[in-house]
C-alpha cells in the first residue's frame, strides 16, 4: 500500500521576495518563481544555477549548454518582509472583515494586501 503524503498549506508563494538561509547560494535575495507544494520545492529567481546540456532539435536546432534555476527545498528559504525589509517567520491572523493574511513576526504587520 502506497504511503499518502500529507501536505499543509505552505506560507511562501509565488512573487515572494525571499533570502536563502542554508546552502551555497546562502545570503542571496530573490523572488519566487514557482512553487511545488507536494515536493515542498520552490525556484527562487537568480539562485541555484544549474547547466543543463541541450541536443540539437526543432526548438534550439544549435543546442549547447543553458543555464537555468533549479528548485531548493522550502525550508532553506525566508520570506522578506515588505515593511521593516528583513528575511522574518510568518504568522497568520485573521482580520476583522474575515481575510485570513500572513503577518510578520517581527513589525506585525500583513504580508497580503
Amino acid at each position: 500500500m502506497a504511503k499518502r503524503k500529507f501536505i499543509k498549506s505552505l506560507k511562501i508563494k509565488k512573487d515572494d521576495k525571499v533570502m536563502v538561509i542554508a546552502g551555497k547560494d546562502k545570503g542571496k535575495i530573490g523572488t519566487v518563481l514557482s512553487v511545488d507544494k507536494e515536493k515542498q520545492r520552490v525556484v527562487v529567481e537568480k539562485v541555484n544555477i544549474v547547466k543543463r546540456h541541450l541536443r540539437p532539435s526543432v526548438n534550439a536546432p544549435q543546442g549547447g549548454i543553458v543555464e537555468k534555476e533549479a528548485p531548493i527545498h522550502i525550508s532553506n528559504v525566508m520570506l522578506i518582509c515588505n515593511k521593516c525589509a528583513q528575511p522574518t517567520r510568518i504568522g497568520k491572523k485573521v482580520l476583522e472583515d474575515g481575510r485570513k493574511v500572513r503577518v510578520c513576526k517581527k513589525c506585525k504587520e500583513p504580508i497580503d494586501e
